[in-house]
């Protein structure tokens, strides 16, 4: 593989945006979901008993338990640690220098902080992949404030071979797990018949997926199939195109997503991680820029990798097609598909390429172990060669561990394959795992809602009688409300909604504070429902009742001669979520004490300090701006600035090449003048001196003809010489 140098510094930019993202999405939230009068405040994690702060970190690492030696209260400290972290990243996106080991430390401990304490609204897939490609970063990522340099380290590229191996566990694992979860959809290749209209929030371009035709969504989810089971292999094929064509397969998959469904940063950190299938040649060619590397292969080699390349895609094509049984369907124009093997069959399939994927992640490791080590070892000087081979066996040791960590999570996916591991890899695994360092995948197990899409309605009413219902900002509730676009954004509560609706209200406790918060007309709750306060329904006054009902949701058809309907969905009614309630109300009572959820501890005073005012005034400047235009302002503004600042360092350096090539070209006109005018001033000035040389020449000359005539006269007596031995040869 080549060079991975471009690729590395647009990751850590990468990453340092969906920080940003992160921080901005969950800071707007905490009020609302952690505040003192939010849904589960945060405060109730944290049982401060006079322990020392360490030990303390060390039971539950958060940089909360630091908020009273600060003076601030619990939600004033989670305010002001996401700001920070919101500002660093912001900084870190703009300043290519920060983008340093140290800064993603901090990224990496003020999030974990947050999910410390997180509880449901933080216990998400994504949460836990950011917080692991997040510690890679801090192995990827130059140590600038310390060295002072960003020079290429030559064990770059072992550190970024986990991104690699990451984006792998990843993508396998969530094609792996819709097989074994055994959910008739996927082994039915129906699911994206279901999978647009059943998601948490679908897109607008998700309604006309939805109408696209039964053959094409099978067709689909055979795509689906291959992409991440079989494709992830060629992430460390030896062959550049392969791995070329895998990125872009598995970036096709994941923009089709982000078209279809808001699912936050998740799949913009994915496509992040497949940045380090790309090489510096690929990036150039990205920009246009001629490829520096110079390495070219020769016309055997070129014809062989290309033969081997035909060889693995004509394989994966003619596996898809006996696998999936795919068919010319002459009478439906398209392409019939059905599962051509059965569970038993991809058991034992799984059974037999667990334990081979890791040897091949085992010794793709090593491969990049030894020749990062050679390189160290090419170093000129002894003391930067010292130094560089100290480097690769810290970041050599630290890379052989993450590796044998994460293999703990990755066999979970085959039984059998998970017991064979050596148990002081899983006795590591253990020791590491309240830091979220490594951690299991499986997204879309399971689809959800085949009859139907489940959705909770709340209402409210201030006699009993007349009931009006609380539209949500994002989630479908209004059948004449268009879907909305919402992505890198995460509403965390609407998300928490839609898995409320899968099972009974007794599953999500969190939802009996939502109806108490609702009832006492909490704003920091409203705001989490709508961020315009003015369009909740009960803004003036709190409801006296609330109630909520299930119902079942479904796209709307297009008509029958072909236009749009005027609605978006359609629903039915299902049965009572959660019955009427009061403040006072027994039920409510009752609900609230079983889980907890009220607050028997005297009211907590309000931090007056300096740092807590200006964390009150930087969320009175943000409050009624919605969500997902400030972090989308933000996105714009530094890549504007990213792109005016490499517009200017282009331009400088085109400058100083004219400059360059300017001064070069006056030094050649000075040299050819030079020559010119000398030979006049020496005929001029220098006329004796002249005179004399060419006496001496012709003395040389003179001496010349003398040796030459000496010489003539050694070669006749050779040859006399070489006649009197011949002469004497023949008498013997």
């Amino acid at each position: 593989m080549g060079d991975t140098i471009l690729p590395r510094r647009l990751f850590l930019w990468c990453m340092a945006l969906i920080y940003m993202v992160a921080f901005v999405s969950l800071y707007v939230q905490i009020p609302g979901l952690y505040g003192n009068d939010g849904l589960l405040p945060a405060r109730w994690q944290l049982r401060y008993t006079g322990k020392p702060v360490l030990e303390q970190l060390l039971t539950s690492p958060t940089l909360l338990w630091l908020g009273p030696r600060l003076g601030l209260d619990t939600q004033t400290a989670m305010e002001l640690l996401c700001l920070t972290g919101a500002a660093l990243s912001l900084a870190a996106t703009l300043v290519e220098a920060l983008r340093d080991s140290l800064v993603f430390f901090c990224l990496w401990a003020l999030y974990l902080s947050m999910y410390q304490v997180g509880q449901v609204f933080l216990y998400f897939q994504w949460d836990n992949l950011l917080l692991e490609t997040g510690f890679l970063c801090i192995l990827v990522a130059p140590l600038t404030l310390i060295r002072g340099s960003r020079a290429v380290r030559e064990h770059d590229r072992v550190t970024f071979w986990l991104i690699r191996w990451l984006l792998f566990r990843l993508m396998f694992a969530s094609g792996v797990v819709k097989l074994t979860s055994r959910c008739p959809t996927w082994w039915g290749l129906t699911a994206l018949t279901y999978h647009y209209e059943t998601q948490c929030i679908p897109t607008p371009l998700a309604w006309f997926g939805h109408q696209l035709p039964v053959w094409w969504q099978k067709l689909s989810v055979v795509g689906t199939f291959v992409i991440e089971i079989p494709v992830p292999l060629l992430f460390f094929s030896p062959l550049r195109r392969l791995r070329l064509g895998a990125f872009y397969m598995q970036v096709l998959l994941q923009v089709l997503i982000i078209l279809s469904g808001n699912y936050n940063f998740f799949n913009l950190l994915t496509v992040t991680l497949c940045l380090s299938l790309l090489d510096d040649r690929h990036i150039n060619f990205w920009l246009r820029k001629v490829d520096q590397s110079g390495g070219k292969n020769n016309g055997s080699n070129l014809c062989l990798s290309y033969l081997l390349e035909l060889l693995v895609w004509a394989l994966m094509i003619f596996g898809t097609i006996i696998c999936f049984d795919l068919q010319v369907d002459s009478a439906k124009n398209g392409i019939s598909s059905r599962t051509a093997f059965t569970y038993h069959q991809f058991n034992q399939f799984l059974k037999a390429v667990t334990i081979p994927c890791i040897w091949i992640g085992v010794l793709s490791l090593t491969w990049e172990l030894v020749t990062s080590m050679f390189r160290c070892a090419c170093v000129s000087g002894f003391l930067k060669r010292f130094w560089g081979i100290i480097q690769w066996t810290v970041f050599a040791v630290a890379a052989v561990s993450m590796f044998a960590v994460s293999l703990v999570p990755f066999s979970y996916v085959e039984y059998d394959s998970h017991a064979r591991l050596w148990p002081g890899v899983r006795q590591a695994y253990a020791l590491v795992d309240r830091y979220q360092l490594v951690n299991s995948y499986g997204l879309f197990r399971r689809m959800t809602g085949v009859g139907g899409r489940p959705e909770v309605v709340v209402e409210g009413s201030m006699d009993g009688n007349t009931w009006t219902e609380i539209e949500f900002m994002y989630k479908p509730g209004n059948v004449s409300a268009s879907p909305p676009v919402v992505t890198p954004h995460q509403p965390r509560l609407d998300w928490q909604m839609w898995f409320a609706a899968l099972g009974p209200q007794t599953q999500s406790p969190w939802f009996t504070s939502l109806m108490y918060r609702l009832l006492q007309g909490k704003r920091d709750v409203i705001e989490l429902i709508q961020t315009d306060v003015s369009k909740y329904p009960f803004h003036e006054e709190p409801p006296a009742y609330l109630r909520a009902h299930r119902y079942r949701y479904w796209f709307t058809e297009p008509k029958a001669d072909g236009s749009y309907p005027e609605r978006w969905w359609r629903r039915v009614y299902d049965e009572e979520f959660y019955p009427r309630v009061h403040l006072g109300n027994t039920f409510l009572e009752g609900m609230l004490n079983q889980f907890g959820l009220k607050d028997k501890s005297a009211p907590r005073r309000v931090s007056n300090t300096a740092v807590a005012q200006a964390v009150r005034w930087v969320r009175s400047q943000v409050r009624g701006v919605p969500t997902h235009t400030l972090i989308w302002t933000l996105i714009a503004c530094s890549a504007t600035f990213c792109l005016l600042q490499g517009l200017r360092s282009k331009n400088r350096h085109v400058e100083q090449t004219a400059v360059t090539h300017k001064a070069a070209q006056q030094v050649v006109d000075h040299t050819e003048g030079g020559d010119e005018n000398l030979p006049d001033h020496s005929e001029e000035k220098h006329e004796p001196q002249a005179e004399e040389e060419e006496r001496n020449t012709e003395d040389e000359e003179e001496k010349e003809e003398e040796g030459n005539e000496k010489e003539a006269v050694s070669e006749n007596d050779d040859d006399e010489l070489v006649k009197k031995d011949e002469i004497l040869d023949e008498s013997f």
